[in-house]
């Protein structure tokens, strides 16, 4: 900021001051510290070092609601942090808002020394901000007569906390519309305490609602007399600017001309001003209080830029309309001078251009002026904001292209014969290809599946139609046919493409397969053979290697139910019959995959149990066994029990099981005990386990899926859980677990807090889902959808369709009209996957302290009685105020907050 003076000696002294005075808007701290400095060389020292906003504030995220306006403000130099910090929060005191307006006028080169010793007596403020206060009254921002009739007995002036009325007043002063304000005093305001907003102010407060610079608060309410926060003060003075011409050194106005990679250029005040952005540049518009992207800044479009030596602290869209004209006509000629011929309806006109005018394409790409054809039909625009109204594009709408150029493959459309690119300088072009279109890398010749998007290509035009593409790299492509051999060291692969020839592809180190039924497959688990192989797509890389195997078709036949005739273990020849008697003659080899009742099955495991009568489930190809399991249990729904012919009856899949029982079979059941077959009942999904012969049941197991919090995980693999009052421990070992998404997941990656899903066979936990938990706020909600507020400050709307569980106050509800907005809400998918909403208990209490060991708070007691005042913290726990978030060790003894449970555990804490 520049600083201009009449009196060479005196202005050291005002600078010093001026310096001094910028801090006041920073925490009070600082203030304090400032008056305690000596005038001086230390005093600007210590001002150099916090005053120059370098970067965001850690205490004002990206989204906080005034961060356009404190940022704008920061960078012009009208209000300051320290040490990182705003503290957007702080209240403002009377002498730092005066600091403020006097430098929202920009009337720093008018402040005195000297004045400032002839302040009246009942306005004591700091050293520091005495010149401010004495041009204030100068300026008539402040009125003397006013102000000495405020209370200054608790208080000095200038500590004194500025409130809204005062406030509205000093703006409106600072915009030079007291006169105007004035005028409305005999007014009434429209707020609900108009009552208390003093006859002086109303008609301030009148001015400032109309011109959008105040609102009022809940209950429509002005509340004169409460005080303003450092944010709430940005807000009003930078609102003002639109309504001042008061011009600041580092802030720019003016029309875009150039968008390149890291900078912006502009015509401010006819001269062309260029700006370095960069990543950490904040944009906004000026019709909208949260940042805007980049790509919102439009070329011929007006844009106030916030910086200093050639860098952009700060971008705003004033005018997202490009200021631009367009003329379109039939392109004549080129003619000497820099000009062009152009036949406009029966007119014949010329228009200039210069080395900055653009020559573009139909499809946005930059050409020559000698590429134009004659009689194409073209837009000439020029820019409206200077006398000049300079030619800025001449585009061809249509016309013949030819050309050759490089760039990506952004889409490929087969149904429109048309293929788009992104040409090296980032403009997108689409073209039509013919059947005669040449694809090729190298010296291969590649078919129109093989273009897929991202490919670097080089292409040619004629005649507005693309010739050839040739690939600069190898892409990955996709191949069908049928496997037959995996080498012996799983580096290489033997396929026989669709269409008959045999070819040989390496392997990647670990390629990914994929087979439908089968959970984490490997090379191993693929049938090779030269005619009912695997049918397979394979993908390939850039280098030629198979990176993905996919079985998309098997020749494998099953056989269930089949009965062992014999078995010779010299031969691993196995004949069954099948469940019509039929025999059927298998070879077993080391890729036969095994199943009985063994966590780890062996071939020497399996043959033992390959005696006369044994009941086998099979999968094979021609004579070649693919799987074996020999069937030790069921899993079905219960269709029949008959209790008087000991047998039940299983439902599973498309056929009907049935198989005794002698005695009374083990029956499980999750979380009851002494279970039997009469607590058992049609339609349930069982798992029957069969005894060593397989002729009778020996157990049935009820297949039931259970939710979770998880407490506790121990070394020993134990996971210690809780579901409401009952708590429960488990050994996850058989069973399956996957994350959210329905990743893999071990043991080791879950976390105590996690909500699970948990799939019983009887009282064995056979499968671990972890559910998806969402805390936030209900901030709208009709029939079809809840509008959330997430703790991270995110708002997402869930469509809500099927079953619906509300549970509120101990009650269950089936609507989602049971929400209330501000409810603090737990969503997650319940068992029968219905989408469940727990309501957290709300309680007020005063803070008293935090037990760190414990991880819990302790509160202020009602009464000698009340034993109702530690609470244990969840895992997580979203400490705010506001939209400020906050640690639990920042709260501080009396405070008042607003406590959130699930549980009797806290899950939010809002400090009022």
């Amino acid at each position: 900021m520049t600083f201009k003076y009449n009196n060479p000696s005196h202005s050291k002294k005002v600078v010093s001051a001026v310096l001094a005075g910028m801090m006041a808007l920073s925490a009070g701290g600082a203030a304090l510290a400032a008056e305690a400095t000596d005038a001086g060389q230390s005093q600007t020292t210590t001002v150099s070092n916090t005053a120059a906003p370098t970067g965001l504030f850690s205490d004002i995220k990206a989204g906080y609601w005034a961060e356009k306006h404190v940022y704008k403000l920061a960078y012009q130099g009208i209000l300051l942090g320290e040490k990182g910090l705003f503290r957007p929060g702080d209240a403002v005191t009377q002498q730092e808002a005066v600091t403020m307006a006097i430098r929202f006028m920009n009337k720093q080169d008018q402040l005195n020394d000297s004045t400032a010793a002839a302040l009246p007596t009942t306005m004591e403020v700091g050293n520091y901000f005495k010149p401010y206060v004495a041009l204030a009254l100068e300026l008539g921002l402040i009125d003397k007569t006013e102000e000495a009739a405020v209370d200054v007995s608790k208080t000095s002036w200038g500590q004194k906390p500025a409130t809204r009325e005062w406030i509205t007043k000093l703006l409106i002063r600072s915009l030079n519309k007291d006169a105007e304000a004035k005028a409305q005093n005999n007014q009434s305001t429209s707020f609900a305490d108009n009552a208390s907003i003093s006859d002086g102010s109303k008609g301030y407060v009148n001015l400032a609602v109309s011109l959008d610079l105040a609102k009022g608060v809940d209950g429509n309410k002005f509340n004169p007399t409460g005080s303003v926060t450092r944010a709430q003060l940005a807000t009003f003075f930078s609102r003002g600017e639109s309504l001042t011409d008061t011009a600041y050194p580092n802030t720019y106005t003016g029309y875009v001309t150039g968008l390149e990679d890291g900078r912006i250029t502009m015509v401010v005040d006819g001269k062309l001003t260029t700006f370095a952005v960069n990543s950490n540049t904040p944009y906004f518009t000026k019709d909208s209080e949260t940042r805007s992207p980049q790509a919102n800044v439009q070329l011929y479009t007006k844009v106030q830029v916030v910086g200093s030596a050639g860098n952009a602290s700060y971008v705003e869209v004033i005018d997202a309309t490009p200021q631009v004209e367009t003329v379109e006509g039939t392109f004549a000629r080129s003619l000497s001078g820099n000009k062009i011929g152009v036949f406009v309806g029966e007119n014949y006109e010329t228009f200039g251009y210069d080395e900055s005018t653009a020559f573009i394409d139909q499809n946005g790409s930059a050409i020559k002026l000698s590429d134009i054809t004659a009689d194409s039909i073209i837009e000439v625009q020029r820019e409206t904001f200077s006398a000049d109204k300079k030619t800025v594009i001449i585009r061809v709408k249509s016309g013949i292209v030819n050309k050759s150029d490089t760039g990506v493959v952004a889409e490929v459309v087969t149904s429109g014969k048309t293929i788009k690119l992104v040409t090296t300088a980032g403009t997108t072009e689409q073209y039509t290809y013919s059947d005669s279109l040449m694809i090729r890398y190298q010296d291969r010749i590649l078919t129109l599946a093989e273009l897929k998007p991202g490919s670097a290509v080089k292409y040619t035009v004629r005649d507005s139609v693309l010739q050839t593409i040739e690939l600069s790299q190898g892409v990955e492509q996709s191949v069908r046919g049928t496997l037959v051999e995996i080498g012996g060291n799983q580096s290489t692969l033997t396929f026989k493409r669709e269409g008959g020839s045999l070819e040989a592809k390496l392997l990647v180190e670990k390629p990914e397969v994929i087979i439908n039924g089968i959970q984490d497959a490997s090379l191993n688990d693929l049938i090779t053979d030269a005619t009912n192989g695997d049918q397979v797509e394979l993908t390939l890389n850039a280098e030629d290697r198979v990176t993905r195997i996919q079985v998309i078709g098997r020749q494998m036949e099953p056989m269930n139910g089949a009965s062992v005739v014999s078995y010779n273990a010299k031969t691993k020849v196995l004949t069954v019959l099948d469940s019509n008697k039929k025999p059927f003659v298998f070879t077993l080899d080391e890729k036969t995959k095994l199943d009985y009742n063994s966590t780890k099955p062996t071939m020497a495991g399996l043959e033992s149990l390959l005696n006369e009568g044994r009941k086998l489930d099979l999968t094979y190809v021609g004579t070649r066994a693919l799987s074996v399991k020999v069937i030790f249990k069921y899993e079905g729904t219960i269709s029949n029990i008959d209790t008087s012919n000991r047998k039940i009856s299983l439902l599973s899949g498309n056929q009907t099981i049935t198989v005794p029982y002698t005695i009374a079979p083990t029956v499980e059941i999750y979380n009851k005990s002494g279970a039997s077959l009469s607590d058992l009942k049609i339609g349930d999904n069982v798992t029957v386990t069969l005894g060593a012969n397989q002729d009778y049941i020996q157990k049935v197991a009820l297949n039931t899926v259970a939710q979770f919090e998880i407490t506790g995980i121990e070394t020993n693999g134990r996971v210690r859980v809780k579901s409401d009052l009952l708590t429960s421990q488990f050994y996850f070992d058989q069973a399956t677990l996957t994350g959210e998404s329905g990743q893999t997941l071990t043991a080791s990656q879950l976390t105590v807090g996690n909500l699970i899903n948990v799939t019983f066979e009887g009282i064995t936990p056979k499968a671990v889902q972890v559910v998806k938990r969402t805390l936030a706020e209900v901030t709208s909600v009709d029939a079809t959808s809840v509008t959330l507020k997430l703790f991270n400050g995110q708002s997402e709307t869930v469509p809500v369709s099927g079953p619906v569980k509300v549970i509120k106050s101990g009650s269950t509800l089936t609507s989602l009209g049971s929400l209330t907005v501000g409810d603090r809400v737990e969503m997650t998918k319940d068992t029968d996957n219905s989408t469940r909403f727990r309501v957290m208990t709300i309680l007020s209490k005063q803070f008293w302290s935090y037990d760190g060991v414990g991880n819990q708070i302790l509160v202020k007691r009602e009464t000698t009685t009340d034993t109702n005042y530690r609470f244990a913290l969840g895992t997580g726990v979203y400490v705010h105020q506001g939209d400020n978030t906050l640690s639990v060790q920042s709260l501080r003894d009396n405070d008042n907050i607003v406590l959130y449970l699930l549980n009797n555990i806290v899950m939010e804490i809002q400090k009022q």
